[in-house]
């Protein structure tokens, strides 16, 4: 059924959005595509809506950091995980996002619960998403000046750690 059904879904996203897909790829059983960072809502919205697919559940997305790694796209990337009930079934989006002024649409108008995890990657990394309803800080001061998920974030920190209260056990 997973074979099958990957190649429909392969045809599917390859005939609507063609030269927008850059890569496809597949490892054990779950197909992942790779498409520009234009049309990531649009193909997020083609998954959900086709009746064939029906890929209702955003199970996940999280952001990376591919500095200095060799073979990476770009710099960033966004990985969003749909899960399909009708068929029992996951896909993999991931689009990648330059250095400079790193920034996405939202997917928050299909799925209210991609609000907090965009905030997290935007807090962590600082992607922005465009037409995100509350686009702020979700982990850190809204005041901390930097994104402690970048690779070039320094492991001990800038020393804004200093700035935070001391708790003991008593408190």
């Amino acid at each position: 059924m997973s074979d099958a059904l990957n190649t429909i879904i392969k045809e599917k996203i390859t005939a609507k959005f063609g030269e927008h897909v850059l890569e496809t790829t597949e490892f054990r059983g779950q197909l992942a595509f790779t498409v520009k960072q234009d049309r990531n809502c649009e193909i997020a919205e083609f998954l959900k809506t086709d009746p064939d697919l029906a890929y209702d559940y955003l199970e996940d997305i999280c952001g990376a950091d591919y500095l200095e790694y060799e073979g990476a796209k770009d710099r960033f990337c966004v990985i969003y995980q749909f899960y399909s009930f009708k068929n029992n079934h996951r896909v993999r989006v991931k689009v990648f996002l330059p250095e400079k002024n790193p920034s996405l649409d939202s997917l928050t108008c299909l799925w209210k619960s991609a609000g907090f995890p965009e905030r997290e990657i935007y807090d962590m990394y600082g992607i922005t998403f465009r037409n995100h309803p509350d686009m702020r800080r979700l982990l850190m001061p809204d005041d901390f000046g930097s994104n402690p998920l970048r690779k070039d974030y320094p492991l001990k920190g800038k020393g804004e750690r200093d700035r935070f209260p001391k708790y003991t056990v008593d408190d």
